[in-house]
């Protein structure tokens, strides 16, 4: 898979996952997820699919410091229904980072490493997502505002085109430049930007 060069530079997050510990899927049930892990989930590379995944990290790490975050040991919660503009892109690669699941996901095995019931959606909170840790009930609340990172205006009349089959070759292949470059911006000159990735903790 031939890919933007800037994904690799995006830091990686790092979780343990005590399911993957357990049966042996991982030593230590330590796993890195990288960006192009949530791009090959979405299938694509946009602006809304790189703050759903530097959003999580900048959570987890506000969450847990210098731990490692634990792997199906967060809830997450967002504001607005599953259904609701962007949300489900994003809740995928929350679910992905994080293990949480509706009540889909894997059911445990005597009591341990269930993810159902992780994931909820029209939670009465003041931002967009809310993590929250199992294990002692730590909490922030968490949104991503773009409106910082703004695109090239030559970006969306391109896309016109592009979309319409009207546009050439070469408009086409700026089309593609000029949204990438969006992304590689939210990511690596914003990606720790808390005017963009704002994180309050939970009182």
């Amino acid at each position: 898979m031939n890919y933007p060069a800037f994904f690799d530079e995006v830091p990686p997050l790092r979780v343990r996952d005590p399911l993957a510990a357990f049966l042996g899927a991982a030593e230590g049930g330590l796993i890195e997820y990288r960006y192009i892990d949530a791009v090959r989930l979405a299938g694509h590379s946009c602006p809304t699919v790189a703050s759903a995944y530097r959003l999580t990290c900048v959570a987890l790490a506000a969450l847990y410091g210098e731990e490692l975050p634990e792997r199906g040991g967060v809830q997450v919660s967002f504001r607005d229904g599953r259904t609701s503009g962007v949300t489900g892109v994003i809740a995928n690669v929350v679910s992905l980072l994080t293990g949480a699941t509706l009540d889909t996901g894997f059911k445990g095995l005597g009591g341990r490493f269930d993810r159902r019931d992780l994931l909820a959606f029209d939670a009465e909170q003041p931002l967009d997502v809310r993590f929250r840790r199992v294990d002692n009930g730590a909490a922030v609340d968490a949104m991503s505002t773009l409106r910082d990172v703004p695109a090239n205006p030559r970006m969306l009349p391109l896309m016109h085109l592009s979309l319409a089959g009207q546009a050439s070759e070469e408009e086409v292949r700026e089309f593609r430049q000029l949204w990438q470059d969006r992304v590689r911006r939210v990511l690596l000159e914003h990606g720790d930007d808390p005017a963009v990735f704002v994180v309050r903790p939970v009182n």
